[in-house]
């Protein structure tokens, strides 16, 4: 969490291109002293270019998880001119990442959560579910977008989410034909295997730190009968292991990292920064293009082929909405004028809700110390310099799935282990020596919705998660404290254990437990599932099984809000797999697919592990 770094603050106010320059090449030479490497490739761009200085074949809205990985892969066929439209600003300062070292540390991720700048900050409504709290909502608003903001965990979700969706309506999205999408993305450091990739562009790797207290938490989840998982993205996710990562060489590696930057050379590609993207532009039901504000000015780019919205599962729906496209009754209480009666806009809302589990720690091993001000100047001089040391993880580097109950047929509640004490999303520095397990359930019942406030793109929507609206999910959330504290009892955790933090001993009973639960937990960042793909025969679908939104033409979502149903892990790696899917769809090309993949299955449903 930003466990040990604080300090400056910085943005870049530079747009990365100047979209779509069609110049004629003579006078660009002539008048510009362009060498001969830069004139073949204006050439190149106006050749490419549409004769209008404003019109591309693909137009990609938002730069985050999906849309970079969108923006690089339409690019790779030369004879397509892709615009890539991000709302918040570049993820460099100058160029440098270490002048950025806020977003592109690991350890410092916490900062960025928590600041405005690179972040839409939003909240949602009053819980009654949960007395009454307003619920904070980090989304990244930068180049990378979430993934610039994580914490860096990568986990793909369970085989049977996937064929969950299949079932769910989405043909074509099961686990045979999603997994080769995950290896495509990836080079894992151990190599590739049957359900590793190892040639792709996103970096994955394993904690390095082999702390202490990760070696006791993983002892002790076995010494409390749960197995032990070499990798959870593999053949086995249930059980307890080491977590993979989006670090690279002690950096954080985003989907600007991996997809961006490396297409940003390419003549037939565009991108800018800090353009927020207002409306979606229609000829009838045919979508031509968006209107966008930058700079105060309000523009419009067109698109040959088709829009395709990465905004995630805020933005996305919202920019429907605000374009016409959603449940028409809503839409004109708002002066909306209707282009598509699609009441599942911004329905069928999901995240994941967490806890944290805090122990005092008897001994001086965790992060607390590292936090004070000449360490973190220590920890921080080393990144800047070598990117090794403490500030090259984000220290979640252990964790597990394991099933509530017996009957329950794959994990539905997952632990993210840190040797750190972490308050109020990392805003109130840790006050001890303490060691924390993040759990939650993972497939929660609870539904939710967000709708437009106002038909101002500035407005941010109401959310309503709809949290612990379900018994079933209070009860999960009771079986997720009591497991985590059998496993901070066993025998690995002598030597470290203290009194219990949070909840405190005082908490003991159900109803005890509940009011916990009720008071301190909150959003595991991961919302999705408000323009859910389907058949288009689904009422509730936006999206059929090609990302086309239903009812239109040449539009697309690719994100996160496209799920079905949202998956038994952290969204990242789903989200880069759908974008890689979904771009080979868009280009035409045939499904990659891999039969008969293994996938574990306990040997009896009778025990709970």
């Amino acid at each position: 969490m930003s466990y040990l770094m604080k300090g400056f603050k910085s943005h870049s106010p530079v747009m990365c291109k100047v979209a779509g320059s069609l110049f004629k090449a003579r006078t660009l030479k002539n008048t510009l002293g362009l060498n001969e490497q830069q004139f073949k490739i204006s050439r190149a761009r106006s050749q490419l270019s549409s004769e209008q200085a404003d019109s591309y074949n693909y137009i990609v809205v938002g730069a985050g998880s999906a849309g970079c990985v969108l923006a690089n892969r339409l690019s790779e066929d030369p004879q397509s001119t892709v615009l890539l439209l991000e709302a918040g600003p570049k993820d460099t300062l100058l160029g440098s990442k270490r002048l950025m070292w806020k977003i592109h540390m690991p350890a410092a991720l916490t900062y960025n959560l928590c600041d405005e700048k690179y972040n839409w900050y939003y909240h949602t409504t009053p819980q009654r579910h949960m007395d009454g709290r307003v619920m904070y909502w980090p989304r990244g608003r930068v180049w990378g977008g979430s993934s610039s903001l994580n914490a860096m965990v990568y986990i793909r979700g369970h085989a049977e989410d996937y064929n969950r969706w299949s079932s769910q309506g989405a043909r074509g999205w099961d686990y045979e034909h999603c997994l080769p999408y995950f290896k495509k993305a990836q080079t894992h450091e151990l190599g590739p295997d049957r359900y590793r990739g190892g040639n792709g562009p996103l970096h994955v790797s394993r904690g390095k730190t082999n702390h202490p207290l990760h070696q006791a938490f993983l002892e002790a989840a076995q010494q409390a009968g749960y197995p032990f998982t070499d990798d959870m993205n593999g053949y086995q996710q249930e059980g307890f292991g080491w977590m993979d990562m989006t670090i690279h060489q002690g950096q954080r590696w985003s989907t600007a990292s991996a997809y961006l930057r490396p297409a940003i050379s390419r003549p037939n590609f565009s991108v800018a920064e800090k353009t927020l993207v207002t409306k979606i532009l229609f000829q009838g039901t045919k979508c031509i293009g968006v209107e966008y504000v930058k700079n105060g000015q309000r523009k419009k780019v067109f698109a040959s082929k088709e829009v395709i919205l990465s905004g995630g599962a805020i933005n996305s729906p919202q920019l429907l909405m605000l374009s016409g496209i959603g449940n028409a009754d809503d839409l004109k209480k708002l002066g909306i004028p209707v282009v598509c009666h699609l009441p599942g806009v911004g329905q069928n809302l999901q995240d994941h809700l967490e806890v944290y589990v805090q122990q005092k720690c008897t001994k001086p091993v965790t992060l607390y110390t590292a936090q004070k001000p000449l360490n973190m100047l220590r920890i921080g001089l080393e990144w800047l310099w070598k990117f090794t040391g403490e500030g090259a993880t984000s220290h979640l580097e252990s964790g597990g799935f394991i099933r509530s109950e017996p009957g329950v047929p794959h994990p539905d509640i997952q632990f993210h282990f840190l040797p750190s004490q972490v308050i109020d999303h990392g805003r109130v520095p840790s006050t001890m020596e303490a060691y924390q397990v993040h759990v939650g359930p993972m497939r929660s019942t609870s539904v939710g919705w967000l709708k437009l406030k106002s038909s101002d793109p500035n407005d941010h929507p109401i959310i309503e998660p709809n949290y612990l609206s379900t018994e079933r999910d209070v009860w999960e959330f009771r079986q997720c404290v009591k497991l985590t504290r059998e496993i901070f009892a066993q025998k690995a955790f002598e030597k470290f254990r203290g009194p219990e933090v949070r909840p405190g001993n005082h908490v003991q009973s159900d109803k005890e437990i509940d009011a916990f639960i009720r008071q301190k937990a909150d959003s595991a960042y991961h919302p999705s599932c408000t323009c859910k793909m389907g058949q288009p025969s689904d009422s509730t679908a936006v999206v059929d099984p090609q990302t086309k939104v239903i009812g239109v033409e040449n539009l697309r979502v690719v994100d996160a809000s496209i799920m079905p149903s949202v998956v038994t892990g952290n969204l990242n790696a789903p989200t880069i797999m759908i974008a890689e899917k979904a771009a080979d769809i868009i280009k035409g090309l045939p499904a990659l697919q891999e039969k008969n993949v293994p996938v574990y299955k306990p040997k009896s449903l009778e025990t709970q592990r």
